[in-house]
């Protein structure tokens, strides 16, 4: 492949460079392996792929499904607990705690993206957990994130998933038409 764009009719495809390639984690060959070991024992390949994050209480059950009509079930996981903002940021601090976590491209191109590093990241969204548990929100509380695309946004966002509270995000930039169809 090369850096051209491939144009096909209406379709354009934009291939990875020589470098994106050469850094990937997996390659096509990998990922074919991945795909049919995941269709073929899928099982065991979420059991090991469940491995890859910090849990706090690790699953025994991986997969519970039902397909028959009138009784669909599909669980995965179902007896483990996880923080999905210990496993996005806390986790990361000790190795990469001074890499770039989030990229902020403003809307304004003149000017510069804003690069968050976890250990930043870490902080600001500890401390948006501290002002929500202020305001009275707790495990299992509903909350509804009404902001424009800032990085406050994914603060807000971590800080309800480290508390545990029930979280929706709302654009702020969509039309009363819009937000009320949602």
């Amino acid at each position: 492949m090369n850096d051209q764009t491939i144009t096909n009719g209406t379709t354009e495809a934009h291939p990875p460079s020589a470098e994106m390639i050469a850094n990937a984690h997996i390659d096509a060959a990998r990922y074919e392996e991945m795909y049919a070991r995941s269709v073929s024992d899928p099982e065991g390949f979420w059991a090991e792929a469940a491995q890859r994050l910090d849990w706090m209480t690790a699953p025994t059950q991986i997969k519970d499904v039902d397909f028959t009509l009138g009784r669909v079930k599909i669980n995965w996981y179902a007896d483990g607990t996880l923080n999905v903002a210990a496993n996005c940021v806390d986790r990361h601090l000790a190795t990469r705690g001074d890499q770039t976590a989030i990229i902020f491209e403003p809307d304004d191109p003149d000017e510069p993206a804003k690069h968050i590093t976890y250990r930043d990241l870490h902080r600001s969204v500890c401390r948006m957990a501290n002002i929500l548990e202020t305001l009275g929100v707790r495990r299992g509380d509903r909350v509804v994130i009404y902001m424009p695309m800032i990085p406050e946004a994914a603060y807000a966002m971590l800080a309800c998933a480290r508390i545990g509270a029930i979280h929706s995000i709302v654009f702020a930039g969509f039309s009363p038409d819009a937000l009320s169809a949602r």
